[in-house]
């Protein structure tokens, strides 16, 4: 009786193990199968890993990289930083604006006219002074509006440049404004210049297109 109670007892407890055994197996492959993502091929799930560890220590070292790096630099525009171009401005009239020996201000069709050729030189953002090459005068306006050619540097030579929407330029004084409206260089179809206080903006008087000389 003995025997037979300690080999059923034996039979039993094996029975027992092995349904143990066989339960933390099956545990054992679910979880594995649910830590794995769906319709993986084989051996993706270790690749995965190894990517993420990669692409983890890419990024710490990008990050490194970031933060080592010194700022980014503004943008530069060589034409607010005070240099200096040689242009003739051709007016919207098919004209030329000339600064002669006098100080005079005009427009004229001749190309060839010495007085046309003209130093822009930029002394703030977007301001700019004009100078004649050949006289030394400074496109200049005064308070009322009126333009000449200026010999001494002063604020009335202080011009905002600024390019309008047909690809021209305008010059408006950056000193003087009429009743809070801009005052520009301006030329009609016989090459006067006309007083600031009668232009604006949307003139075609108003517009020159810079030539580079």
């Amino acid at each position: 009786m003995t025997v037979t109670w300690s080999a059923s007892s034996g039979w039993s407890l094996c029975a027992l193990a092995a349904l143990v055994m066989a339960l933390i197996g099956a545990r054992t492959v679910t979880c594995r199968s649910a830590r794995e993502p769906q319709h993986a091929l084989p051996g993706i799930t270790a690749n995965t890993n190894s990517n993420n560890n990669n692409s983890s220590s890419s990024s710490s070292s990008s990050n490194s990289s970031i933060s080592a790096a010194p700022a980014r630099r503004a943008r530069s525009y060589p034409h607010l930083q005070g240099d200096t171009r040689r242009r003739k401005l051709y007016s919207f009239q098919r004209l030329f604006l000339r600064i002669d020996g006098t100080g005079g201000v005009s427009g004229t069709r001749s190309k060839d006219d010495a007085h046309t050729i003209l130093e822009i030189t930029s002394v703030d953002v977007g301001v700019v002074a004009i100078r004649s090459l050949t006289t030394g005068y400074y496109l200049a306006m005064n308070r009322r509006g009126e333009v000449y050619g200026e010999r001494e540097y002063s604020v009335n030579c202080w011009l905002k440049e600024r390019i309008e929407e047909n690809g021209y330029n305008t010059y408006a004084s950056a000193q003087w404004r009429k009743r809070h409206r801009a005052m520009f260089i301006s030329l009609n179809a016989n090459g006067k210049p006309l007083r600031g206080r009668k232009t604006h903006r949307r003139n075609t008087n108003t517009h020159f297109l810079p030539i580079a000389v």
